[in-house]
């Protein structure tokens, strides 16, 4: 494999994925409204000759290159997240800017930017005659990312009947190489009162003085540390052999999180007790924890013990409606996942990268200080659609994309016209790295 021809190619296509991704961004595409960017994405698959292109029921846009029965995947969600305040942008978000190196608008390092390297180096794979054989290559975008970790994937998996050999997840990475993540879950906490006039409150039963008990037993569990004296064992706890099997790989992710997210209550009146309360927490968990050991850590705190019957601890549920219209339910539970760092899908990717980049994390001159501080294999500190993919499904994940994680849902969003294309040119190389 000539490394040096696919660098060439990819530099050669710098300018039409700088176009490509403006003219993705420029419409909103917020989850499930996603419409306009599949219609642009599907467009300039089918101007690039892909073999074919398909739109699911779902709305994923994907498009195929080769005609052989296995399936080399590359993932990348084209939903956005809103722009929040207006004023903390210091460009339009969709119409965004593009100079020498750089390009902004909202969604072009999350994740917009993966989806143009990955159209781009299948487009390579297909110039230069690197699609093995027997393998077709799929780049998919997928929608409801955003409100929804791997929605998505679990209906391409069980709906449509796609299962790839593996999976290239092209959320931003820093220019390194990830292989896994934190899983995360949705907790509800529900409290039970009773309510009377607030001129006489010792006649109700106030559930936000209940529930300020519980939220501070829930802080302790984030915050406190894992010794044989301490009530509440601190989430560190799954750091150590004691309490976890898989701490090596707990290590590797880091320490599960817990914090309150939301609080919500119901009261007659502003004169009166309130009746009842609720809160959403954000877990994110480490190797080793489950949704039900999550659920049940919450159940066996002090507070929620003290108060019985009258609280309940519950998983939400995800339904919300795609663009489509399709409604596929799901629970909101993103499983923990992580590819060992001597898997066949690790070793290939390193090898392309490696030949066509060296050994350490390249990127623009404002990123390199960063970006090298790290190792070149690492993980994410957010959640991608790998939650399905390899958490729910078991299909071997890798991640590398363009971009960084720290522009994610940030105002004045931009990534590196670089990024795009040392992306474009590992993805080209990867599928005979592995292959050979």
């Amino acid at each position: 494999m000539d490394f040096a021809k696919i660098k060439e190619a990819a530099q050669n296509y710098s300018a039409d994925m700088n176009q490509f991704l403006r003219d993705i961004v420029r419409n909103p595409g917020e989850s499930c409204d996603e419409k306009k960017h599949v219609e642009t994405i599907a467009a300039k698959m089918r101007e690039l000759n892909f073999d074919q292109v398909e739109i699911d029921p779902m709305g994923n846009v994907m498009g195929f290159m080769g005609t052989g029965d296995k399936i080399i995947s590359f993932d990348a969600h084209i939903d956005t997240v809103g722009i929040g305040n207006i004023e903390n942008w210091k460009f339009d978000p969709y119409e965004g800017y593009e100079n020498e190196t750089e390009i902004g608008g909202r969604g072009v390092s999350d994740q917009c930017g993966g989806l143009v390297s990955g159209v781009y180096g299948a487009r390579i794979m297909k110039d230069l005659g690197l699609i093995p054989e027997g393998y077709k290559i799929m780049v998919v975008g997928t929608v409801q990312e955003e409100d929804c970790d791997g929605l998505c994937w679990q209906y391409i998996i069980n709906e449509d009947k796609i299962r790839p050999e593996f999976v290239v997840s092209t959320e931003p990475t820093d220019g390194g190489i990830y292989r896994g993540q934190r899983g995360r879950m949705e907790i509800r906490v529900d409290v039970k009162g009773v309510s009377c006039h607030g001129s006489a409150p010792e006649r109700g039963d106030n559930a936000i003085y209940k529930m300020a008990d519980i939220l501070q037993d829930i802080r302790s569990l984030n915050e406190n540390d894992a010794e044989d004296g301490t009530e509440i064992k601190g989430l560190v706890k799954m750091l150590d052999p004691k309490y976890n099997k898989d701490y090596e790989e707990a290590r590797f992710l880091g320490r599960g999180t817990v914090t309150v997210s939301q609080i919500f209550y119901t009261s007659p009146s502003r004169c009166a007790v309130a009746d009842s309360c609720a809160i959403s927490l954000d877990r994110r968990m480490t190797f080793g924890e489950t949704w039900e050991s999550c659920l049940d850590e919450i159940r066996a705190l002090p507070s929620v013990k003290k108060y019985g019957d009258d609280v309940v601890v519950s998983m939400y549920d995800y339904d919300r409606p795609s663009y489509t219209g399709c409604v596929y339910p799901i629970e909101c539970y993103f499983p923990t996942w992580a590819i060992p760092k001597d898997h066949a899908v690790t070793k290939a990717m390193e090898e392309a990268y490696n030949g066509l980049y060296g050994d350490k994390r390249i990127g623009a001159e404002e990123t390199l200080e960063m970006r090298q501080a790290r190792p070149l294999t690492d993980k994410w500190t957010f959640s991608t659609n790998g939650v399905s993919i390899m958490g729910r499904n078991g299909i071997p994940c890798i991640g590398f994309g363009p971009g960084a994680e720290a522009q994610a849902h940030a105002p004045n969003e931009k990534t590196w016209k670089q990024d795009l294309v040392t992306c474009a040119a590992v993805y080209a190389a990867l599928p005979t790295c592995y292959c050979k």
